[in-house]
């Protein structure tokens, strides 16, 4: 009489014949065996007999509803079988089950891509692909098993034509108004987004972590003389500072910029005691602090003078920038050079310092300056006083209306798409 260890050994051995043969003795002894009953399905569903390959797997799922991979190959059956409508449903219960099933993703997408349902399948492709190579799979040919290969290699050509789709009708209707001359360099931006094109930096030593604007150009600060507004925001920055030292006192408005402990740990370090970034916002990710805003009226007056760089869910940044005595922000780069940083120093002891690109500026109070933080950056209080500047996110002054516009409608889409992956 076989058993199922004896059947699993075949298994392990690579016996597949044998050890369907196997299973398929124990299923006639016991016909409510989860085992054999998937084993026997798959058998059935190689051997072309969908209806028969279904109704195994049907019954393994029912006994077993907590076994997701069952529910993944019942999902198979089905297909073949041709009832894609409960084919679907197997594999969202798969992925319920256990979301890390890449495999079982794949396929989701595969049949949602069949079912004409192409943006709910690029975003399950996208998942896939992401899950997996956070994990070292599917990087490439020697990553990705052969057997694999052609689903990984139609996920990803589904991802790329997706997005190029989705930002077509993204910028149809600035094209339409402005024509497509005025675009122009927008194309070519979302074309280096979709690795469609080589980048090509005109400063070697600027990256964006994220999305790169061609053609405008690059250096590691900016010329003063780009800011009309720059001169009145520096007028205002003794109303600024006596309502930034109204706030300090006070915990009420101040948050962490670096919102976990793991994320302090590698970006900050401290001298003679932990390091501290904190601020009180005005704009977080593109969302307004209103009651920041109401403690401080002049700040809120300079504010409306800047062309701050309003992406939705995204930006602006601004915030009083508080590092606390030997605070030192480790070096980081920023995510597009299309978006601008500036500083307004309000309190600056000695020991001061912002380094971009390997260029050292030492802050003076009242005196504006704005960097692309795209090049490698870092900053230090060395001090043992509080160091605090105004920190504001601008458009880059090179950038057209038209062009502003589209990005913010891109960065705001591909974020939008980014938090869809994620609770696929």
């Amino acid at each position: 009489m076989t058993s199922l260890t004896e059947a699993r050994e075949l298994l392990r051995q690579g016996r597949i014949p044998e050890a369907e043969r196997a299973y398929q003795r124990i299923l006639e002894r016991s016909p409510g065996e989860p085992e054999a009953l998937c084993i026997v399905g798959l058998a059935a569903l190689r051997a072309g007999q969908a209806a028969r390959a279904t109704a195994l797997l049907g019954a393994a799922a029912r006994l077993e509803p907590g076994n997701a991979v069952t529910h993944q190959h019942l999902g198979r059956a089905q297909e073949a079988g041709g009832d894609p409508a409960a084919a679907l449903g197997s594999y969202r219960t798969a992925l319920q089950l256990r979301p890390e099933l890449h495999v079982a993703r794949l396929q989701l997408a595969a049949a949602l891509e069949r079912a004409g349902e192409r943006a709910d399948a690029t975003i399950q492709y996208a998942r896939a692909l992401e899950d997996a190579q956070s994990q070292g799979r599917w990087l490439n040919p020697d990553t990705t098993p052969p057997t694999l290969r052609p689903l990984v290699e139609a996920a990803v050509l589904a991802v790329r034509r997706g997005t190029q789709e989705a930002c077509a009708r993204l910028l149809e209707p600035l094209t339409s108004r402005y024509g497509r001359a005025a675009l122009a360099r927008v194309e070519r931006c979302v074309r280096i987004y979709l690795h469609e094109e080589a980048v090509a930096y005109p400063d070697p030593r600027q990256r964006p972590t994220f999305l790169f604007f061609p053609d405008l150009p690059a250096s590691a600060y900016l010329d003063r003389s780009l800011f009309a507004w720059l001169a009145q925001l520096e007028a205002a920055t003794d109303s600024i500072r006596a309502e930034l030292q109204a706030l300090l006192p006070s915990t009420t408005g101040r948050e962490r910029v670096f919102t976990s402990d793991e994320l302090e740990q590698a970006n900050l370090r401290g001298l003679d005691q932990p390091p501290s970034w904190n601020g009180y916002y005005f704009w977080r990710h593109g969302e307004r602090r209103a009651d920041n805003f109401a403690a401080c009226p002049a700040t809120a007056a300079a504010l409306a003078l800047l062309p701050l760089s309003h992406v939705r869910g995204h930006g602006p940044e601004v915030l009083f920038s508080v590092f606390t005595p030997g605070t030192h922000l480790l070096p980081h780069r920023g995510v597009t050079n299309s978006r601008l940083v500036g500083h307004l120093p309000l309190l600056v002891p000695a020991d001061c310092a912002l380094n971009v690109g390997g260029e050292l500026h030492h802050w003076q109070e009242g005196r504006v300056v704005v960097f692309d933080d795209t090049y490698e950056h870092e900053a230090w209080n060395r001090s043992t006083r509080t160091r605090v500047v105004l920190i504001f996110d601008l458009w880059n002054p090179y950038l057209t209306e038209v062009e502003r516009l589209a990005v913010a409608d891109l960065v705001g889409a591909i974020g939008d798409f980014g938090q869809a992956v994620k609770t696929a």
